[in-house]
């Protein structure tokens, strides 16, 4: 492959991840119900406390598009977005089934979003990014493990410690 259009292929996905997390994380603490609703909304779904996981999620979205946006330690905001969607698959989205626009939505996006930060991460920024200029690329089998151990094993960590579901009625 040219070099030039690998490079134009890692700086459209960094910036597409990157914007769609930055407006999940702006949307989160700003839009809507602000960050207060955000937090009861996990709080519902048993995060507990609701505020403290509104803000870890909201800020490791926000995080992760910086980093990507930048094509700075690219596979640390690939695990950022894996480790949220995660949870959310976890959390919300699994039960539902695959399509997104079934009730309650299905996993269809957040499984598109963490396989594409997978792929990101084990592709790497590429040369028009930070990574690149600061002669620190992580990309290969690197970037996947430690984007995938990292986002998967932070997400997971998170649930056992935090996630409280309510118990199905008998």
């Amino acid at each position: 492959m040219e070099p030039d259009l690998y490079n134009l292929g890692t700086l459209i996905l960094r910036i597409a991840l990157g914007v769609v997390m930055f407006a999940h994380g702006w949307n989160h603490i700003f839009g809507g119900g602000k960050i207060a609703g955000t937090g009861r909304w996990f709080a519902s779904m048993g995060m507990k406390p609701g505020p403290l996981h509104a803000w870890l999620a909201s800020l490791t979205e926000l995080g992760a598009a910086v980093l990507l946006l930048l094509g700075l330690l690219t596979p640390l905001g690939c695990a950022g977005v894996i480790g949220v969607m995660v949870v959310a698959l976890l959390i919300n989205h699994l039960k539902n089934g695959f399509f997104i626009f079934r009730p309650g939505e299905g996993y269809e996006y957040v499984a598109f979003v963490i396989l594409t930060a997978l792929a990101l991460a084990a592709l790497g920024s590429g040369e028009w990014s930070l990574d690149e200029a600061l002669d620190y690329p992580i990309e290969g089998w690197a970037g996947f493990w430690l984007a995938l151990g990292a986002g998967v094993g932070g997400a997971l960590l998170l649930l056992a410690v935090f996630w409280r579901p309510a118990k199905p009625a008998e």
